[in-house]
């Protein structure tokens, strides 16, 4: 069979690429709709003004450290979905998924109502304030970005079976050696990609975190909130920083999964 056969049975076929075409402008459009609509000569000022370095300082901060809770008790969470013969799992992993179907205001509620003052848990933490400080943005980010990393976790590790974790244990390896030296190596792309994930959910979280933790300047006003802010006021500053977020999460992804923007895996 010649290459050019070979091309022509295994290409695409057309009707594919109708709908293709728009996906990609669903998600390509509007990023140009902000472009054409933003002020490029005023564009440097407005994403240098304080408010607006406050804000992105505040939004790196606290996503780095929602990604790092993520990945020290979402990766724990997701082995143990996937390994774990436990009765109930299933009802754990829905209960695990809940925050990617909940609308994010009501995640904040719930959070306000269990860690609050007058809340399940906060009542019984005399002289411990939570909500409205940085501590209840890590918080709000960490529930609803935590799941990407759960679920991308869980499938790898599923896909992956259970047969070389078998092999070590039989060759006499103890469970924690099996974990580290067998278990993580097998999923390294998949924990790439889910913390990459939930570093860019953390980062782009507004609902949860303007209903858990308020909008105070300096304290847990980030990037999403001052650009939320700005647009009844400043639509062209609104627009700015709305870019500055997108240049942000893009650089982001090229930088931790780079083999990602080639197409490799």
């Amino acid at each position: 069979m010649s290459t050019r056969d070979r091309r022509v049975r295994t290409g695409l076929p057309v009707l594919l690429w109708v709908p293709a075409a728009v996906a990609l402008a669903l998600v390509v459009l509007p990023v140009v709709g902000l472009v054409a609509r933003s002020d490029l000569s005023s564009l440097p000022a407005r994403i240098s003004s304080p408010g607006a370095v406050a804000a992105l300082g505040l939004s790196l901060r606290t996503a780095a450290l929602s990604t790092v809770l993520c990945l020290l008790l979402g990766g724990p969470l997701a082995v143990v979905l996937a390994r774990s013969r436990v009765p109930g799992v299933r009802v754990l992993r829905a209960v695990v998924l809940l925050p990617l179907v909940l609308p994010p205001v009501v995640g904040g509620l719930a959070l306000l109502y269990l860690l609050g003052r007058g809340g399940l848990l906060g009542s019984h933490l005399p002289g411990v304030r939570i909500p409205y400080t940085t501590a209840a943005v890590v918080i709000a980010q960490v529930f609803v970005a935590m799941p990407f990393l759960v679920v991308g976790l869980e499938g790898a590790l599923r896909t992956a079976g259970e047969r070389y974790e078998a092999v070590a244990a039989t060759l006499g390896a103890r469970p924690w050696t099996v974990f580290r030296r067998v278990t993580v190596p097998l999923v390294l792309p998949a924990l790439g990609s889910g913390l990459v994930l939930s570093f860019a959910r953390a980062l782009g979280e507004f609902g949860a975190t303007i209903t858990f933790a308020g909008s105070l300047e300096g304290v847990t006003r980030t990037l999403p909130l001052q650009v939320y802010l700005l647009a009844e006021t400043d639509v062209d500053g609104a627009v700015a920083l709305s870019l500055l977020l997108v240049v942000v999460a893009v650089a982001v992804i090229a930088v931790a999964r780079p083999r990602a923007l080639r197409g490799q895996r």
